[in-house]
């Protein structure tokens, strides 16, 4: 059996496959870090963000939106001339809105997590889809709430990343322990729909 072909690329990518890709997260803020690298990731490989995710944590306060909602336009300054990350000014701006965004959307739904979760899929996209109706549809919803680079292939990305679908290939080993894990996971819910 092989992974996924793209996880053979380096360690990084392999261990990143194994150990995250798929697995389902209920967790605020690592949901929120995965919404701001797929974010960077747009019109870039995957690989290059996960090579600097560490210096995306360190810069960005480990994706506190608390911290992150503070910053102005002297840190948007400071990070666009920083190397250790991608130096896009739109990027970079979208994840200090996007904390704001974040912050309000957090109090009006509880958390983040049963927010993105209420946009699971109830039948699995195709196999290398790109984008389906319900990614359409939180990215329609996060926008309408001001959010930025939250596309409707962006959210897929996340879908994808966060659990929500299970994108392995067919033959890939990790395919029946994500299966397992989305199986046992308790989703998080809302009362505010």
């Amino acid at each position: 059996m092989n992974h996924c072909a793209w996880a053979e690329t380096s360690q990084l990518m392999q261990a990143y496959h194994d150990t995250e890709w798929g697995f389902p997260s209920a967790q605020d803020r690592q949901l929120f870090e995965k919404v701001c690298l797929e974010g960077f990731q747009s019109g870039l490989s995957w690989a290059t963000i996960l090579n600097k995710r560490a210096d995306f944590r360190r810069v960005f306060c480990e994706f506190d939106a608390v911290r992150l909602s503070t910053f102005d336009d002297d840190d948007v300054e400071r990070l666009c001339a920083d190397p250790s990350i991608v130096r896009h000014q739109g990027k970079i701006r979208s994840v200090i809105n996007n904390a704001r965004r974040f912050l309000d959307l957090v109090s009006h739904e509880g958390s983040f997590a049963s927010y993105v979760w209420q946009f699971e899929p109830k039948v699995s996209p195709e196999f290398g889809s790109t984008q389906c109706v319900e990614s359409v549809k939180l990215a329609l919803d996060l926008k309408s709430r001001h959010w930025t680079f939250v596309g409707p292939t962006t959210m897929y990305a996340l879908m994808q990343s966060l659990g929500m679908v299970n994108d392995h290939d067919q033959n890939c080993p990790i395919r029946p322990l994500v299966d397992m894990a989305r199986r046992d996971f308790v989703r998080p819910t809302t009362t505010s729909r």
